[in-house]
């Protein structure tokens, strides 16, 4: 028990001291406006039966205070709702170019390919990549090129502010990019020095040459978690930021304990290879760090209980940043663990569901042999 205990502390006190800096809320792109000549952008946002959100994030992207020429483009994914339509009709809508997409070839996710024609559709030195569901505050397309103009960047990728209204998302959600900010900490992949490499797809501005030097969209055709193999494919060829913030957000709703159970199954097991062995190995790795320090600190007694307490305090301690950031209260802190064991129930029902051949469904598609990489 004792020694159980001295693994954990150790964990949690290299978690919290050299596993960079990973839980602090930084860094954040602030508001700033770009430096020298903003070269022309065009924002590609490919959209599948989005009616719901499509006129908040197109009529965003059409007001951007951007110091130069910006056009958007909508890519509609074979939508059955009346998505192009809707966005059609927004005032500004002369910047807007709608494409209606051709059946996806086989082996490409539907997302990627949609992103695939909006590219070829535009020659614009810079390229906004973004979803349907996120909201960009007036400046942000200007404070992105600003911050890749003043570090000489690439790429950049802003993790957006997610919604965090239903009990579900409140309980939820800032574990979400807390556990994001643990697999793939910031200042690391903004570290040249380091292989570490991910974005947040939610945002990523892009230069049009560095994304050619890496093979392009067609170069992660298959990945269903294509804003880190996109970052794992340019990181190479030029060096990319990753950045909190906080002048973007996404309103897509999830209401139930159901609906962010599926949003984390569509990409956990993914994330693990398919692979049983590391599944096993992570959910060993998760309950070590998450589920023993608090199991010690309540069951265990004398020294044991007190490594466990330790563990569990600095366990908390590293959630409060994400909790501020969505303004949630810091009593929260201390379930972690709870929130930990929904996590990985998630993932396990992913799991099953790809060997019992069910594959992954992601906007009324099914990929059958989605791996970490993509989907065959």
């Amino acid at each position: 028990m004792t020694l159980l205990a001295a693994v954990a502390l150790l964990a949690w006190l290299y978690l919290a001291l050299l596993h960079g800096g990973w839980w602090h809320t930084e860094p954040v792109l602030r508001e700033a406006a770009p430096a020298e000549m903003a070269p022309p952008l065009v924002a590609i946002v490919p959209a599948r039966d989005e009616a719901p959100t499509i006129a908040a994030a197109i009529g965003s992207l059409l007001a951007q205070d951007y110091p130069g020429k910006l056009r958007v483009v909508l890519v509609d994914d074979e939508s059955s709702d009346e998505t192009a339509a809707i966005a059609r009709a927004l005032p500004g809508s002369e910047r807007l170019r709608v494409l209606h997409g051709t059946p996806r070839p086989p082996g490409w996710v539907g997302k990627l390919w949609a992103v695939q024609q909006g590219v070829a559709a535009s020659d614009d030195a810079l390229i906004l990549l973004t979803d349907a569901d996120i909201v960009h505050d007036p400046a942000h397309a200007a404070s992105l090129l600003a911050a890749m103009q003043a570090r000489g960047l690439g790429m950049v990728s802003g993790m957006v502010t997610l919604r965090c209204e239903s009990v579900a998302e409140r309980a939820l959600i800032p574990a979400f990019v807390h556990f994001f900010q643990m697999l793939y900490p910031f200042r690391w992949v903004n570290d040249v020095r380091r292989r570490t490499a991910a974005a947040a797809g939610g945002t990523v501005v892009i230069r049009r040459d560095v994304l050619e030097a890496a093979g392009g969209i067609e170069a992660i055709h298959d990945a269903l978690i294509d804003d880190v193999s996109l970052a794992r494919a340019v990181k190479p060829h030029a060096p990319i930021a990753l950045l909190h913030t906080k002048l973007a957000r996404s309103i897509r709703p999830y209401p139930s304990w159901r609906d962010i159970g599926r949003m984390i199954a569509r990409s956990a097991y993914v994330q693990l290879g398919n692979s049983p062995p590391l599944l096993a190995g992570t959910l060993l790795g998760l309950a070590l760090v998450f589920l023993a320090p608090p199991a010690l600190a309540l069951f265990a007694s004398g020294t044991a209980r007190l490594m466990g307490l330790a563990a569990w305090t600095l366990m908390a301690a590293t959630y409060l940043p994400s909790l501020r950031r969505y303004h949630r209260a810091w009593l929260w802190a201390p379930f972690l663990p709870l929130v930990a064991v929904f996590y990985m129930g998630a993932t396990v029902a992913a799991a099953l569901a790809h060997h019992r051949g069910q594959g992954v469904l992601w906007k009324s598609r099914v990929y059958p042999n989605a791996t970490r990489g993509g989907a065959a």
